[in-house]
């Protein structure tokens, strides 16, 4: 069985034309899959045989993850892993069915996305010190991901040539490779212009640094027909600004609205909360967030509920009242 998924593997990376994150993905969940199946029938995984993988070895496997406090989004992807490889499998002539197909998928637990109030928000942006370089540079970063719901790698991936500013337009290469233009207001591209003046300061320092012109000079070397990329945001010695350092400083200016553990995404979710709580239209808001799928915006919908319930728990008279403590004269528990 080893032989197998290594040969399943070579094809990802060679056939379907992967990335390496997704062929290590695929082999940790079916290395764990057939490690469980050879573990029940108590062999050794290379002498697992294709036709112990059927419908039973897969409900096992799935019924131990659950057993291990898995979630359901992880069992549905390693199923995936799983239905992918036993495709393979009869495509090849190894296998004469598909069990896979013949399992349900885990049905997802439907989760509220966290974010911030509009208030919220305001108390955000205003916690940075727009008196220092590296706090306006914040400011901008903030500003951007919340005018554009940008995802966190795609606002750190951004260069000089993909922003803009006349026509307020940011042009973003997301998921999969696919481009998408996102506007963004008159108050985002006032930070942002702040911030270019001081970035000049912090990119011509990074060039007296002989470190960073031979870092640069490697990299033209190693690929003479790219020009030199430009990213928009830096850090204070010229480089790129790293996706770990965006999601500190934004995990670092939330506190300052009393929220902990307010992750960058937590951005691009109130970017869509509060454009569906404004009017915007689904798929408007499904273009601009550069989802592939409306099933994958619609969970913001469960999120206006939940604020809709509530508005009408504090506003309608019935409800107030029903939600009030019975007085001892009126018989009612």
């Amino acid at each position: 069985m080893i032989e197998h998924l290594k040969a399943f593997l070579r094809y990802l990376a060679l056939n379907r034309n992967v990335s390496p994150h997704t062929v290590r993905a695929y082999d940790s969940d079916l290395t764990q899959f057939i490690g469980h199946v050879a573990a029940e029938a108590d062999i050794k995984k290379r002498d697992l045989e294709p036709e112990a993988l059927d419908r039973a070895a897969i409900r096992s496997f799935l019924a131990y993850l659950h057993a291990e406090g898995q979630s359901r989004a992880t069992a549905a992807r390693k199923l995936a892993a799983i239905r992918t490889f036993l495709r393979y499998l009869r495509r090849e002539g190894i296998l004469d069915s598909d069990a896979g197909a013949l399992v349900a998928t885990p049905k997802r637990e439907v989760r509220m996305p966290s974010h911030l109030s509009e208030q919220e928000m305001t108390t955000m942006l205003d916690a940075t010190d727009d008196e220092r370089p590296l706090g306006r540079r914040d400011h901008a970063i903030l500003e951007l991901f919340y005018a554009s719901g940008l995802r966190l790698s795609e606002l750190a991936g951004l260069d000089l040539p993909d922003v803009n500013l006349s026509a307020r337009m940011v042009r973003v290469l997301g998921k999969g490779g696919k481009e998408r233009l996102v506007p963004f207001n008159a108050t985002t591209a006032k930070t942002i212009r702040t911030w270019l003046q001081d970035r000049e300061q912090f990119v011509r320092n990074a060039v007296m640094d002989e470190r960073v012109i031979g870092s640069r000079a490697r990299d033209q070397r190693r690929d003479r027909s790219r020009r030199p990329r430009e990213p928009l945001f830096v850090n204070y010695r010229g480089g790129r600004l790293s996706v770990r350092s965006i999601d500190l400083l934004v995990r670092k200016y939330a506190a300052a609205t009393g929220r902990e553990g307010v992750s960058p995404h937590a951005l691009r979710h109130s970017f869509a909360t509060h454009l569906l709580q404004r009017g915007a239209d689904l798929r408007v808001i499904q273009e601009l967030l550069g989802h592939a799928r409306l099933s994958t915006t619609q969970r913001y919908t469960h999120v206006n509920a939940a604020q809709l319930l509530q508005v009408y728990k504090n506003t309608h008279p019935r409800a107030k009242a029903s939600s009030a403590p019975p007085s001892s004269d009126s018989g009612e528990d």
